[in-house]
C-alpha cells in the first residue's frame, strides 16, 4: 500500500498535463493530496489525467489558465481554495525554452521565456504565499527549475537566464517567507525524457552523446523528478528551504578527465 503522507493537503501544479508536471500531479495525488491540475491547452489530456487519478482513489480537478496572465494565475489559486478550502503546496512547474543564443534571441522569444519561466513562478509564489499566510499553518512552494539555474547551456541563453532568476527567487523569497512557516525549494532536473527533449529521443547519435555525458548513463524518467517533489512537499523536508535540490544523474559534476 502506498503511504499517503500528503493526506489532507491541497496542491496546485502549473503546466501539469504533460511531462514533469503531469508526473508530479499524479504522484502528489497518489500520496493523498487533492491536486489542482493547471493547464493551458489540450483539455482532453487533463480530463484523461483526472479520470485516471480518480480511478486510482485520488482527488483532482482541472484549472485552465495561461499562467503568464496574472489574473488567470490568481484565479487558479482562488479555484483551489473555493473547491478544497485551502492551499498547502504550490508547484511552479510551467516552463518552455527557445534554444536560441544571445545573438539570435528575439525580443518576443525573450519575453515568452521569461514570462513563463520566471514571471509565473514569481507571482505564483506571491499569490500562494498570501493565501498560506491568510489561512495559517505554513506551506510548501516548489519551483521546478533546472541544472541550468547554475550551469551554462550555450545557445539557450534566455532559458538559462530565467532559471538563474528562479534560483534567486527561491533563495530570497525563501528567507522572506520562513517566519511564516512557508518553505521554498527548487528542484533542478538534468535531462529528463519528456517532450521538451524529444529531439534527443528521436536521434540515436544525439541520445548516445547525451547519455555518455551523464554519469548514470541515461536521462531521468519524469517519475524520478516527481518523487523528489513529493518528498519536498512532505513533513520529511520540513527543515529544507531557500535552496535547490538537483536531480541530474550527476551531469553537473561530470568531467572528461583530461
Amino acid at each position: 500500500m502506498v503511504e499517503q503522507f500528503l493526506s489532507g493537503k491541497v496542491a496546485i501544479v502549473t503546466g501539469a498535463n504533460t511531462g514533469i508536471g503531469k508526473a508530479i500531479a499524479e504522484e502528489l495525488a497518489k500520496r493523498g493530496a487533492k491536486v489542482v491540475v493547471n493547464y493551458r491547452s489540450h483539455p482532453e489530456r487533463t480530463d484523461e489525467m483526472i479520470s485516471a487519478i480518480k480511478a486510482a482513489g485520488g482527488e483532482a480537478m482541472g484549472a485552465q489558465a495561461d499562467v503568464t496572465h496574472l489574473d488567470q494565475l490568481q484565479a487558479v489559486v482562488d479555484q483551489a481554495v473555493s473547491s478544497y478550502g485551502r492551499l498547502d503546496i504550490m508547484v511552479n512547474n510551467a516552463g518552455l525554452e527557445t534554444r536560441t543564443s544571445v545573438l539570435d534571441t528575439s525580443p518576443e522569444d525573450y519575453d515568452r521565456v521569461l514570462d513563463v519561466n520566471l514571471k509565473s513562478a514569481f507571482f505564483g509564489t506571491q499569490f500562494a504565499a498570501k493565501q498560506m499566510i491568510k489561512q495559517g499553518g505554513g506551506g510548501r512552494i516548489i519551483n521546478i527549475s533546472s541544472v541550468h539555474e547554475d550551469w551554462p547551456m550555450p545557445n539557450n541563453t534566455a532559458y538559462c537566464l530565467s532559471k538563474g532568476g528562479v534560483r534567486m527567487l527561491t533563495r530570497t523569497a525563501g528567507v522572506e517567507l520562513a517566519p511564516h512557516g512557508i518553505t521554498m525549494v527548487n528542484i533542478g532536473p538534468g535531462a529528463v525524457d519528456t517532450p521538451i527533449n524529444a529531439s534527443y529521443a528521436g536521434n540515436k547519435t544525439l541520445l548516445d552523446k547525451l547519455d555518455a555525458a551523464i554519469p548514470l548513463g541515461r536521462m531521468a524518467e519524469p517519475q524520478e523528478i516527481a518523487s523528489v517533489a513529493a518528498f519536498v512537499a512532505s513533513d520529511g523536508a520540513s527543515y529544507i528551504t531557500a535552496t535547490s535540490i538537483f536531480a541530474d544523474g550527476g551531469i553537473m559534476q561530470s568531467s572528461p578527465g583530461l
